[in-house]
Parts: C-alpha cells; structure tokens; sequence
C-alpha cells in the first residue's frame, strides 16, 4: 500500500513538473490575447485580434489586426507578418521584416527593420544599435549607440536622433536633428516593466512547483530543512561537490558515443535537479529563520523563501545578489542530493532486511 502511494505520489510530481517546464520552452499558438511561453507565435495564416505577449520568442507569421505588447528576447515580424495596430516591443532584439500600420515603440538591445519591412506610422525607439533598411512612413526618433540607414532605407517625416549615424542620410525625406535627450526618453513604458514581469513569472512557477514538492513529499521536504538547519556545513560541500562533479561525469559520458543520450539525459536531469535545489534550498533557510522566532509553518517558509529570493535577485549590487544565491543553491542541492541518497540506502535496507520464507506452494505442500 505505502509503496502504491509512493509511485502515485512520483508519478503525479513528475507529471506536474513536465507540465510546468513544458510551457517554458514550448511554442504557444496565439489563440487569445494574451500569451505566456518560451516560444510564442502567431502562425502564417492565423488571425487574432490584439497580441500581449511575454516569452523568450515572440514571432508574429500571421495577422493582428490590432495592437502587439510583446516582451521577449527575441521579438520578431516575420515578412508574412501583418499588425493592424501598434507595436510595442521591448527585448534582446526585436525585427520588423513585415508590416506594422500604426506607430512603433522599441526598448531594445537591437533593432532590425529590414528591406521588406514598413512602419506605418511614427518610430520612438531606445537600443543598443538600430538598422533601418525598410520603410518608416511617419517621423523617426532613435536614441542608439550606432543607428544605421541602409541604401533601400526610406523615412517619409523627419529624423531626430542621438548617437552615431551612418549610411544613407538622403533617405529622410524631413529633416535631420541631433536630440542629446532621446538616449533616455525614448524607450518605451514596456521597458522598466519587463524584468518585473519576468521575475513575477519565474517566482509563480517556483511557488506551484514548490507547492507540489511540499504536498507530495512533506516529510521529505521536512527533512531537507533540517539538514540544512542541522548541518549547513556539511550540506554545502556536498552541494558543492555535486555542482562540480555532476558536469565533469556528464562531460566525461559524452565523450564516448554510447553515452552522448545518456549525458544528454543527465544534462536536463540535472537541469532540474538544480532547479528544485534552489528552491529547496530557499524553503530551507526560510523555515530556519522562522523557527527562531517560533513559526514552523512549512508553507509560510515557502511563500517567504521564494518571495525573498525573487527580491533578492533586485539587489542594486549584483555581486551580493549572486555570492547568497550560489549559497542558498549550495544548501538546496546539498540537502537534496543528501535526503535522496538517505531515501534510497533506507529502501535498500528494507529489501535486504525483508524476511524470506516459503512460498504459499511450499506452505501447502508441508
């Protein structure tokens, strides 16, 4: 019975985390308004009405016939792209090889509008650096390091710039203006808000996978927390002998041909492994805390471990942040890698410690 509720509970966790890193790198149909994902994208021959979209991808091979809030580390409008509306965009770098009728609002670390590509409209945009090969029907304001005006570039209103422009300045149909301020004013309100939204997303997933951790496996996560608490030494040596060893076993499989699925195998196991360590390892110094002052809720310890750790990471010193965060992992991965090697040694010495006898032949037969 306890070993049927054992595989129930695996076979649940396991479906649940599948779930969870599923949606993070699979490609996301934009059947509705908004979208959360690492891919998300609107097909070729696929039309939806607006797009607000948060993911590593945002691809846009169809039609929106309104606006697009897209934030993402790779933003693009395919040349089979149509938006009806406005684009706002803020990202590693964000591409307008298609068509966008209304105004366009960049905050970006690179910005790619390419021969087949027109702005309706106006273009406000704040980027590392700007190539502008297509066409912009209303006026421009780029504040870049490098802005770029190809040969087949086209600005029907005026340019008003900041930073250095090159290439085909006869381009700009309006005039041409040096505006120190647009290095700062320009971007997007997209902007700012994007890294919250990221962090927001990533600490919603940390608390449904913890949440699952702790209803599957209370007493195990108990115990992750007082080795941690009992043994925060100890639990960081192995955390860190783990995080080393681990990728010297994987990159030594990989070498031989037989074990590349295997260290593939190994690498996302690992992956996950790391994953679960932090929060852990977050749930386990938080529980300790609270213990001191005379709370043992192990829910409360998640809540305020994993909200602490997402606050952490917007530390204005980065150093910090990272130096308590590699701590914190160290402790999780330990602790894990401890109660996982402590879980499978006890059920080990059950199977040996289990009686033998006859079997209901035997026992007939006498």
């Amino acid at each position: 019975m306890v070993a049927n509720i054992t595989r129930s509970r695996i076979a649940v966790a396991a479906l649940v985390i599948l779930l969870i890193c599923g949606t993070v790198p699979a490609t996301v149909a934009a059947q509705t308004d908004g979208q959360t994902g690492g891919t998300v994208v609107v097909e070729e021959g696929e039309t939806v009405d607006s797009l607000e979209a948060f993911g590593g991808s945002v691809i846009v091979r169809g039609t929106v016939t309104g606006d697009v809030s897209a934030v993402g580390g790779d933003v693009r409008i395919e040349t089979t792209g149509e938006v009806g509306g406005d684009l706002e965009a803020a990202g590693g770098s964000v591409t307008i090889a298609g068509s966008v009728d209304g105004d366009v609002e960049i905050g970006a670390g690179s910005l790619t509008i390419t021969e087949s590509g027109t702005v309706g409209d106006s273009l406000m945009a704040g980027v590392g650096s700007a190539t502008i090969d297509g066409t912009i029907e209303g006026d421009a304001e780029i504040g870049a390091e490098t802005i770029r005006l190809g040969e087949s570039a086209s600005i029907a209103g005026d340019l008003r710039y900041d930073g250095d422009l090159e290439g085909n300045t006869d381009a700009v149909a309006g005039e041409i203006e040096e505006d120190a301020s647009l290095g700062v004013d320009v971007a997007p309100t997209i902007q700012p808000f994007a890294s919250w939204l990221f962090a927001a997303y990533v600490l919603a997933v940390n608390l449904l996978i913890g949440a699952v951790l702790l209803a599957l496996f209370p007493r195990f996560s108990d115990g992750v927390a007082d080795r941690v608490a009992s043994g925060p030494l100890r639990s960081g040596l192995v955390g860190l002998g783990v995080l080393i060893g681990v990728p010297v076993l994987l990159v030594a499989l990989a070498i031989t041909v037989v074990g590349i699925p295997l260290s593939l195998i190994g690498g996302f196991a690992f992956g996950l492994l790391l994953w679960i360590g932090v929060i852990y390892g977050r749930f386990a110094i938080a529980a300790w805390l609270l213990s001191l002052v005379g709370l043992g809720n192990r829910w409360l310890a998640l809540v305020v471990g994993l909200v602490a750790g997402a606050l952490l990471g917007r530390l204005p010193i980065p150093i910090v942040g990272d130096a308590i965060n590699l701590l914190v992992l160290l402790l999780g991965l330990g602790a894990l890698a401890r109660g996982l090697v402590g879980h499978w040694r006890a059920a080990r010495n059950r199977e040996q410690d289990r009686p033998v006898g006859p079997g209901p032949d035997e026992r007939t037969a006498d």
